[in-house]
This record gives structure tokens, C-alpha cells and sequence, in this order.
């Protein structure tokens, strides 16, 4: 009697655990022997004045707390941008200040809305926090359509260039989305944006109900320090804020905020490495398309191809055999395309090498 009661009670407070799936990022292998271009990290090192930064902080600041504001960093960003710095939210990456956007914002009934080709911890988000939500298809193009963002919800998201389609939307289009849903917050994640043409950044004092999100991940090649920020008008920022502090005060530590402020200061460096990754990017195109690929017109730092005759799952699995990580997604609609990261010159170019093999 005893051990039944022990059994019922078990299966009580497991009926009480939240249950979800998780998101799964891009394979990280532990043999460093490889080509990694699988996980959209930057094939360069971050800026020289990064690393001077790194080097020389004091050992005995990481005793203490960071500043939870994280002024360092908020201020440099808004100068960057010419906003103001109540204008700017800072998290652990993009991820963090996205979660947090979601737990803030996204409290209707009515259920939010995104693409359903886009980033893939959306809906995870949506299911740990239990928000309703509908995923809008894409065309045929791998295009978001404005128009079916004109229904009533209870917020919008989707990044631009959308990922992992690589397609960038029109700035026309977004505001569209954005001054036709002012009863919800828009949040537009620009993750890639520094590849393209494309940033609403130059909306957010136009509209209130904007918010943009970005990262160092990509364009400036600190993956590791996981910094992401939000930019918006001060009444987004300042609950964006507010939630923070009921969760965890302290979430970047002070070695990532000044690495930060150090990256965003160093223009040059950071528009020469954008540079080269787009010049590779245009290459990659040529030559791809040579070996009998296709793919979107990217504007990020990889590419979303199918190749004509060899599914994407056999390429994906005789690269790995050669020690080359690309993406690959077993879902609807995307189940034959590969993602590649733009890696440097002399590794796209064994890349090449291999899918000559493979696909001959």
C-alpha cells in the first residue's frame, strides 16, 4: 500500500513538469581538425582592440558583480546608433533578449505570429512560456507575405533576412507590417542585417510598438561572449528592463560588457570583415552555381542551397565524412536545401573541392 501511494504520488509531480522541445543549434564537434560551417559564427577573430580589451582586465573585477545596467555597453551601442541609451536593452546574445521580449510582450490571448520557415527557437519559445501562436507559410519564393500579417494577434516577430532562407524583405513591406499592427509590439530580428541592405532601425522613434534585436554572433565575430541587444522606443526598453530585474539582474558579466563596447568602437575593423564575408558570399554563388546548385539570394553570411540531382541529406552526410560541418534541416518544405556558413577563402575553397566529388 505504501509503495503504490510512493508510485502515485511520483507520477504527481511529474504530471507537473513542464514539458517542451528544445531547440537544437548546429552540431559543435570536438575534433578541431575540422571546417565549421555549420553554425553561422564569424570565420575571423574578433577586433584587435577586443582582444587588447580581454587581455587587460583586472582579474579582481570579476569578484565583484557587473554593473546590471551594463552602461558601458548600452552607452556605446547607443552612441553607434544615435539613439538614446534608455533607448537600448543588452542580454546574454540575441537568444536571451529575444526570451525575454516573449516573457514580456507576448501576454495576450490572442496568439502571436511568425513565419513558418524561420528561426527555429520561436515556437520554443512560445511553448516554454505558453503563448498560442500560428506560423504564417512562406510563397513559393521562401518570401514572407505582408498581407498575412494583417489579422488580429498578440505580437509579430520574424527575422530579416529571414534565416535559414537567407531572403531579405523589402523596408516598405516591414513598415507596412509595422504601422498596420500598432495594437501589438513588432519585434524585427536582424541578426544578418549587416550582410544585407535592409535595417528598421531608422523606424524605431516612428514607431512606438517596434522593437529590433541584434548580436555580436555574426557580423561581429563574438559568438563566445554572447552579447545581444534590443533597440526600440524607451517604454519598450524600460519593460524589457523591468522583467529583467525580476529574473536575474546580473546576466553579463564584465568581461563581455567591455568587449562589447571595444567591438562596436572599432568601425573599421568591423566593416572589413563584413566586407570579406560578403565578397566570399558572391564568390560561393558563382561557384555553386557551376556545380549545379541553387539557392536564394542571400543576404547573410551563408547560403540556403538544393543542388539539382543529389539530396541535400546525402551531400550534407559525404561532407561530414571529410570533416566539413554544414546545416542540414529535416523539415517540411526544407528537407533538400543545405545551409552553409561563409567560412574564409581557403575554406570555402575545400569545400568546393569536396562537393566536386560528391556531386560529379
Amino acid at each position: 500500500m505504501f509503495f503504490n501511494l510512493q508510485e502515485e504520488e511520483k507520477k504527481m509531480w511529474q504530471d507537473n513538469i513542464r514539458k517542451v522541445t528544445p531547440y537544437t543549434p548546429g552540431e559543435q564537434p570536438k575534433d578541431k581538425d575540422v571546417i565549421k560551417l555549420n553554425t553561422n559564427e564569424s570565420p575571423y577573430p574578433p577586433s584587435p582592440m577586443v582582444q587588447e580589451v580581454v587581455r587587460s582586465v583586472e582579474n579582481n573585477r570579476n569578484r565583484l558583480y557587473p554593473d546590471p545596467e551594463a552602461a558601458v555597453l548600452t552607452d556605446a551601442i547607443a552612441k553607434y546608433y544615435n539613439v538614446d541609451s534608455n533607448q537600448v536593452f543588452v542580454g546574454v546574445g540575441s537568444d536571451d533578449v529575444i526570451g525575454m521580449s516573449f516573457l514580456t510582450f507576448f501576454n495576450s490571448e490572442k496568439p502571436i505570429l511568425f513565419p513558418d520557415i524561420t528561426y527555429s527557437f520561436y515556437d520554443v519559445w512560445a511553448d516554454l512560456f505558453k503563448i498560442k501562436y500560428e506560423m504564417k507559410p512562406l510563397n513559393e519564393k521562401f518570401e514572407i507575405v505582408k498581407e498575412d500579417y494583417l489579422v488580429e494577434n498578440g505580437g509579430i516577430i520574424f527575422p530579416n533576412p529571414n534565416a535559414p532562407t537567407a531572403v531579405e524583405m523589402q523596408l516598405d513591406d516591414i513598415e507596412y507590417i509595422i504601422k498596420n499592427n500598432r495594437d501589438s509590439v513588432v519585434i524585427i530580428d536582424e541578426a544578418y542585417a549587416d550582410f544585407g541592405d535592409v535595417s528598421v532601425l531608422g523606424l524605431v522613434n516612428k514607431y512606438e510598438n517596434l522593437l529590433v534585436v541584434r548580436t555580436y554572433s555574426k557580423s561581429r565575430a563574438l559568438a563566445g561572449m554572447r552579447i545581444g541587444y534590443a533597440i526600440g522606443s524607451k517604454t519598450l526598453i524600460s519593460a524589457l528592463k523591468a522583467v529583467k530585474f525580476s529574473y536575474n539582474s546580473y546576466t553579463m558579466n564584465y568581461v563581455s560588457i567591455c568587449a562589447g563596447a571595444a567591438a562596436i568602437n572599432d568601425d573599421k575593423y568591423f566593416k572589413e570583415i563584413v566586407s570579406k564575408v560578403i565578397n566570399t558570399r558572391e564568390k560561393a554563388k558563382d561557384t555553386l552555381k557551376k556545380l549545379g546548385f541553387f539557392f536564394t539570394d542571400s543576404k547573410t553570411n551563408f547560403l540556403f542551397a538544393t543542388h539539382k540531382s543529389v539530396p541535400a541529406e546525402e551531400i550534407f552526410e559525404e561532407l561530414k565524412k571529410r570533416k566539413i560541418y554544414v546545416r542540414y534541416f529535416n523539415k517540411p518544405r526544407i528537407n533538400n536545401y543545405l545551409r552553409i556558413t561563409i567560412g574564409t577563402d581557403e575554406e570555402m575553397e575545400k569545400l568546393y573541392e569536396a562537393l566536386k566529388e560528391i556531386v560529379k
